[in-house]
């Protein structure tokens, strides 16, 4: 049965697809016929993709995006982190002291980057705001940089990517780092997509929620089977809310509507409350329309795992500054977000970070020291 976004009714005036941008109803149904042509140019049981498709994950499967997401590698404590260190009988007595007396040391959070690499976007019709020959170039400069997951979109109408390029980003981050992790992000319409992610060596899938409805939960399924990650992107209460139901690990709130367009700018904070507390079973992160640390900071502070960063950092010089203003701080439990503690910042070691101090004079201002 042929998917459709499901917040939305079929349109009926009928324009020529070359003079209006494409949105995301179009975009489904070019994807559509893109796959129904794929998966006859796939069909033999032997090729690879369909292999990929029809063996179940065998042993333990290792959640590379899940940790990546919640940056277990970076705590040395923590029991996710296959190199973790014991603690000592002192420091073990002490937080056994704490729980008896009805007390525990608040669990700082690490935030986690997530770079959304493509050359353009059905959110900016017509525009190509980065130009790059090779997206696993670029992923392996954002890993390098410190990203810790990179969304590769390879969809050449919408985004300017292409199926190659996973390959590519996936042989180039694995040579950076083996904990990074590397997600197709696609229009997804049909299961041999999964196969084409797994087939490639992807961590993980982006699945959105108002394209898949009803079917959000057999491609989890499928995804779980073959040990393929998923995230699931949803923008409203219902579409979380359905993720939620179908058991998805990995939420990503998105300000933005892929059904109108429209950009609401704090739809992901009013969505936040939705989850858990951390270090919850569901890892969250945020996208969309982000432009600077303080949104970034802003999110991280009401109980997001991670932030997503696209367009802002493609093509720019302002990647360090971003990736930097997330992993460079640690962060209180989410339980802590409706505290009034959204102005503190903490250091790597948990420690407070003085904040900017006011009524400072401007050096560029020329009665300053008059």
């Amino acid at each position: 049965m042929p998917i459709r976004p499901t917040s939305l009714a079929p349109s009926t005036k009928v324009q020529s697809s070359r003079s209006r941008p494409e949105d995301i109803y179009s975009a489904v149904h070019r994807k559509e016929y893109e796959m129904k042509k794929f998966n006859q140019q796939h069909a033999a049981l032997s090729d690879p993709i369909r292999m990929a498709m029809s063996y179940a994950q065998e042993g333990v499967e290792r959640k590379r995006l899940a940790a990546a997401l919640r940056r277990v590698y970076d705590d040395p404590y923590n029991i996710a982190n296959p190199n973790a260190k014991q603690r000592s009988r002192e420091e073990l007595e002490r937080e056994e002291k704490l729980l008896e007396n009805g007390m525990a040391e608040a669990t700082m959070r690490r935030g986690s980057f997530i770079v959304d690499i493509k050359r353009k976007s059905l959110s900016y019709p017509g525009e190509q705001f980065a130009r790059y020959d090779d997206a696993g170039m670029v992923a392996e400069a954002m890993v390098r940089l410190g990203a810790d997951v990179v969304l590769v979109n390879v969809d050449y109408h919408s985004y300017g990517g292409d199926l190659s390029e996973l390959k590519s980003a996936v042989r180039a981050v694995r040579n950076v780092n083996d904990n990074a992790a590397v997600v197709m992000k696609d229009i997804v319409v049909d299961e041999i997509q999964l196969g084409i992610a797994k087939d490639a060596g992807a961590d993980g899938i982006v699945l959105i929620a108002s394209v898949l409805g009803p079917s959000l939960e057999n491609f989890l399924n499928l995804a779980t089977i073959i040990g393929l990650e998923t995230i699931v992107e949803c923008h409203t209460y219902n579409e979380v809310q359905a993720a939620l139901d179908a058991l998805a690990q990995n939420i990503m709130v998105s300000n933005r509507d892929r059904i109108t367009g429209a950009l609401i700018p704090d739809q992901a904070v009013k969505l936040a409350g939705m989850f858990p507390g951390s270090g919850g079973p569901i890892i969250t992160i945020a996208c969309g329309g982000i432009e600077n640390t303080e949104q970034m900071k802003k999110l991280l502070a009401v109980g997001y795992d991670g932030v997503v960063v696209g367009k802002t950092v493609m093509g720019s010089a302002r990647a360090p500054e971003f990736i930097r203003a997330v992993r460079d701080r640690t962060l209180l439990p989410a339980e802590f977000s409706q505290w009034g503690f959204d102005d503190l910042e903490f250091d790597m070691d948990g420690n407070v970070m003085p904040g900017p101090k006011k009524n400072i004079a401007s050096p560029d201002d020329d009665n300053a020291f008059a």
